[in-house]
């Protein structure tokens, strides 16, 4: 049960980080490690200026959205409307005045613009990690040779935080251990 929230996990994020800060300084040449820190900074710097350019779109829209809206309601305020209805039988009913009811409102205001601009973060962020991986993937993917060692680095992390957590699991004891255990 501890496990299964992020908050209560053994395995912190500041021990995998270290780990792969070990992997980076023995496995990989000072030119990989250049081409990996250039690479991320591409990725972040991409969706940073996706994100704001989302949130500028979104602003902008509901800017637009809100001028059309209050363009719709004056030109309902001043057209000519019925004020009352004449039934078969003769009768008449006033028809009340919606003017009050369709002006819109600042709370409105508030929530479109953001909703707009919760969405143009969520579209743009979206959108420049995109781009950035792909920015990413071609600067690490430039020099073939720099390219396979990154990945014989990747590959050996992954199973070094493969090993300690199995080895967690485990309880560091062998398998043939835990067999004996048993029987």
């Amino acid at each position: 049960m501890p496990d299964s929230l992020a908050a209560f996990r053994g395995t912190t994020r500041q021990e995998l980080a270290d780990l792969a800060r070990e992997h980076l300084k023995h496995d990989l040449q000072e030119s990989d490690r250049d081409a990996l820190n250039s690479a991320a900074s591409k990725l972040a710097t991409h969706t940073t200026l996706g994100s704001l350019v989302g949130i500028g779109l979104g602003m902008y829209l509901a800017l637009r959205i809100r001028r059309m809206r209050m363009d719709m309601f004056n030109a309902f305020r001043v057209a000519e409307k019925p004020t009352h209805v004449q039934f078969a039988s003769g009768r008449q009913e006033p028809v009340p005045d919606l003017s009050p009811l369709l002006r819109p409102t600042t709370m409105g205001d508030i929530a479109m613009f953001g909703l707009f601009s919760a969405g143009g973060l969520f579209v743009g962020g979206e959108t420049g990690l995109i781009t950035g991986v792909y920015s990413a993937r071609r600067t690490i993917g430039r020099d073939p040779e720099s390219k396979a060692r990154i990945e014989r680095a990747f590959a050996k992390l992954r199973a070094e935080i493969l090993r300690r957590q199995a080895d967690r699991l485990d309880g560091g004891k062998s398998v043939t251990e835990k067999v004996a255990e048993i029987f």
